[in-house]
């Protein structure tokens, strides 16, 4: 669980990053599950968008899938969707609060 001060500073690095996937008309499936969860391990934070025509809710989206991958939930912002994880891998550069 976050707290509010390592939320904000999430935050406002996610601000200066750039979605990395797109959540379509297939929804939440096991390959999109995968690739993100390649793609949070390497990074720590990642950024994802929901389409509008994808005919669902972000915020409901974002609950989803922190919990495929094990990670906290940061914040949605409109459509944009932004999750955290600590890396296991030690070549990563943490990010410290």
């Amino acid at each position: 669980m976050l707290t509010s001060k390592e939320r904000s500073a999430l935050r406002s690095i996610a601000q200066k990053i750039e979605p990395i996937t797109q959540v379509g008309k297939l929804g939440v499936n096991d390959a999109l599950i995968d690739s993100l969860d390649k793609a949070i391990e390497k990074r720590e934070i990642i950024k994802i968008t929901v389409l509008e025509n994808s005919g669902l809710v972000p915020k409901e989206v974002g609950f989803i899938i922190a919990e495929k991958l094990g990670a906290e939930f940061v914040c949605a912002t409109g459509r944009k969707l932004v999750f955290y994880r600590f890396s296991s891998n030690p070549k990563v550069e943490h990010i410290v609060f």
